[in-house]
């Protein structure tokens, strides 16, 4: 059956925070240009308006002149390929490139002279790492600098993410970062604190305990209360306290808001980006596991979702990041085997991370899911990214 899949890529600038989010649609089935425009209109009302630039691309499936049909946010950006401009109908599509008014993304191909003469302005030009040396890469970023800002897609690594910024391109997609910038053998005292403060929510322990142990570091205690009172978290009043947060969420909720605090710890020069990343899975795996287990089950997910970059955030193993945590054997499970009952939608939430559209169907279809129910959900997931890291 036709349907569409969307993966996702965040856009690492110079300052190594995410700059923009780029989104690959991924028509299966025998999908085309008409489901993809379809599956980009369903997203109408969970479309993240207020979010960073987000670039819309085919993937591998051939670009198509049909996508002008939908009627693109502000915020969006479409990937045209070159070689959209060298059939006999360029002309018919330059003009209608040029009366949409969207803004464009060239992807530089053999057919990139055709299309940087064909009159339509392009904002940026993208260039793939994977099919450009460095030196090409940085020849190619000097003659297409007056046509649009140059990013680089399909980034390998941190040296290749470096090479492209040598180049002279912008900012650069992909997942290059995942990877822990330096390895340590025990987490830092910060993130120890971190730790022993999540602790004693979970076992309950006295309001007066866990306030003498935030007070020992006014930094978290403001960051603890910052996220709370977060837009991303939509209370309808501003918590002032520990004590006050305790008796508007109680123990329960209080906890994933503590997860969060040991992103904040990292000394990983990529740490934004690492974090962003650990957001979108843990709301992504909150919202799909919405009526496929217990609600007493969702804050689990949640944090299943943001502990699963804690190797890459704190630098040491999973099996070193747990050994301190009382954290129930279902999470556990999930995080060091992706086993369990959250195992599922914990490879969904990193499949997404891939281009691989086939295996993101797949792993949706294990817990039900539609294309159009999948992408809804991923939209939310990165609007609830941007909120909390605003």
């Amino acid at each position: 059956m036709p349907d569409v899949f969307i993966s996702r890529q965040p856009l690492i600038n110079r300052q190594n925070r995410i700059l923009a989010n780029r989104l690959c649609l991924h028509p299966l089935g025998g999908a085309g240009a008409r489901e993809a425009v379809g599956a980009l209109q369903s997203l109408a009302d969970d479309w993240p308006a207020d979010e960073k630039p987000l670039f819309i691309g085919l993937g591998n499936t051939p670009w198509d002149a049909g996508l002008l049909e939908w009627i693109a946010p502000a915020n969006a950006t479409l990937e045209v390929p070159g070689a959209a401009f060298a059939g006999a109908d360029a002309a018919t599509l330059a003009a209608s490139l040029q009366t949409a008014g969207t803004s464009l993304c060239l992807m530089i191909d053999e057919h990139a002279k055709a299309a940087l003469s064909s009159g339509v302005a392009f904002r940026f030009i993208g260039l793939d790492a994977r099919r450009f040396p460095p030196a090409q890469l940085k020849t190619l970023a000097a003659q297409t600098q007056p046509h649009g800002i140059g990013v680089a897609f399909n980034v390998p690594d941190k040296q290749s993410f470096q090479d492209c910024l040598n180049a002279g391109l912008n900012a650069a997609a992909s997942w290059f970062f995942r990877e822990p910038s330096v390895r340590a053998k025990a987490v830092n005292p910060a993130q120890a604190q971190i730790i022993r403060i999540m602790n004693l929510v979970r076992k309950n322990a006295d309001i007066r305990e866990i306030e003498a142990a935030l007070k020992l570091d006014v930094t978290l205690s403001y960051k603890l209360l910052r996220y709370i009172n977060s837009v991303g978290f939509g209370l309808s009043c501003e918590i002032q306290s520990f004590r006050h947060a305790v008796t508007i969420l109680g123990y329960d909720k209080l906890n994933r808001w503590l997860s969060l605090l040991l992103a904040t710890a990292s000394r990983d020069p990529m740490a934004q980006a690492q974090m962003h990343t650990a957001l979108c899975r843990a709301r992504l795996m909150e919202i799909i596991g919405c009526g496929l287990v217990d609600k007493n089950e969702y804050d689990n997910l949640f944090i299943v979702g943001a502990f699963s970059m804690l190797e890459t955030l704190l630098g040491v193993s999973m099996e070193k990041a747990l050994e301190t945590m009382n954290l129930p054997e279902t999470i556990a499970d999930a995080l060091l085997g992706r086993s369990g009952i959250y195992g599922p939608f914990l490879d969904l939430a990193i499949a997404c991370e891939g281009e691989d559209g086939e295996a993101i169907a797949a792993q949706a279809a294990m817990l039900g899911l539609s294309g159009d129910a999948f992408n809804r959900a991923l939209m939310q997931a990165l609007a609830f990214a941007e909120a909390i890291q605003t």
